[in-house]
């Protein structure tokens, strides 16, 4: 087994097109030797939200653009590197299978290993490679599109404690800022105006906190935001700046409230396990947010549990993520000699039933 592996790895589930250049010594830490990143938040300004075909024309175009500069920017070659990774899955279908290609090409062209990365076990391994924390430890992935607790006992096992059984947080966040007339991403503008806004104005509800285990909904939490806005209007012609203002504040310590409660009861969980360094980590877009952060960092100490959250441009998608999951993939054994396919489904917790719709295609959560 190499001592040093160098691998250059593609992302490109989403709206963001990544390539990223990972090194890491046996033993050591990952060296994150480049992660570029062109992201699409013009392309779809106009729309109100990520369009499929834009997203898929535009990796296209991109994907062997960001590949190179990656490598430039690492001042390594293809002769340098020992495999080439690539998110397999899940994730919009157009923007994996123009992310797989792209990496079949690459990889066929060098004669290198290539390695499929599940998206979801990227931002679960990213504590390891920012902090090189020790297995077993408590994973929150809570993004655009996913909502999950997760307990990582290695970069192939997971065990899934509770997720969203509908919208996913960054997804009513985005649906928030589409009916308060805010600008996409939802997420950063709804907690703009946030900012100068009463965060108790509205009772708005904390679904499913009245139900045990760690299992979340925020779809009626979006449609109660909706009423009283319809609400305000019907009685002042329009929503002032305050009331947009607190409508946020008021919707974002909903969202807060709920994640940290359930945070509280999957700690619990994870602790009968007794590790040896309890810890929980939390990566996705919606990390990003200072207000959710806090509140579980002050549950997590309230519990006995060290919190960790990554960089904010490691929270959102990068493929330096996904390179360190396929290094990780590489030591135990995974050469990329199986055929890859693009996946716009693929759950991480292979043993739990699924979360989220179940159709032809599989699971999604």
């Amino acid at each position: 087994m190499e001592d040093n592996l160098t691998i250059l790895a593609l992302e490109s589930s989403c709206d963001d097109t990544a390539a990223a250049v990972v090194r890491q010594a046996k033993g050591g830490p990952a060296q994150i030797l480049s992660s570029v990143v062109f992201d699409q938040t013009k392309l779809h300004a106009t729309f109100g939200g990520v369009v499929p075909e834009i997203a898929a024309r535009a990796h296209a175009e991109k994907l062997d653009v960001c590949a190179k500069e990656a490598l430039i920017k690492a001042n390594v070659s293809l002769f340098d590197l020992d495999a080439v990774a690539v998110t397999a899955g899940p994730g919009l279908i157009g923007g994996v299978l123009s992310g797989v290609m792209c990496a079949r090409g690459i990889a066929a062209g060098a004669d290198l290993p290539l390695i499929g990365v599940n998206h979801l076990a990227g931002h679960a391994l990213t504590p390891r490679l920012t902090n090189n924390v020790r297995y077993p430890y408590l994973m929150l992935l809570v993004s655009g599109g996913h909502c999950q607790f997760l307990i990582a006992h290695s970069s192939s096992d997971f065990t899934r404690l509770g997720g969203t059984i509908d919208d996913a947080p960054g997804e009513a966040f985005d649906k928030t800022a589409r009916l308060l007339g805010l600008t996409q991403p939802g997420g950063p503008a709804v907690q703009q105006e946030a900012q100068a806004g009463d965060p108790t104005r509205f009772a708005f509800p904390r679904p499913m906190l009245n139900k045990p285990g760690c299992d979340m909904s925020f779809s009626g939490l979006k449609t109660a935001l909706r009423r009283a806005r319809d609400e305000i209007i019907a009685q002042k012609s329009g929503l002032t700046r305050q009331d947009r203002a607190d409508l946020c504040a008021s919707f974002q310590a909903a969202v807060t409230d709920v994640l940290s409660e359930k945070c509280r009861r999957a700690i619990e969980i994870y602790m009968t396990e007794a590790p040896s360094e309890p810890l929980i980590a939390v990566a996705g877009g919606v990390a990003a947010n200072t207000s959710i952060r806090a509140g579980l960092e002050r549950t997590a100490h309230e519990n006995n549990c060290a919190f960790l959250a990554p960089p904010l441009s490691l929270c959102t998608d990068n493929a330096a993520m996904i390179a360190y999951c396929a290094l990780e993939q590489y030591r135990n054994g995974d050469r990329g000699k199986g055929e890859l396919v693009a996946r716009p489904r693929w759950p991480l917790d292979r043993h739990s039933p699924a979360m989220l719709g179940s159709g032809r295609k599989g699971a999604k959560a």
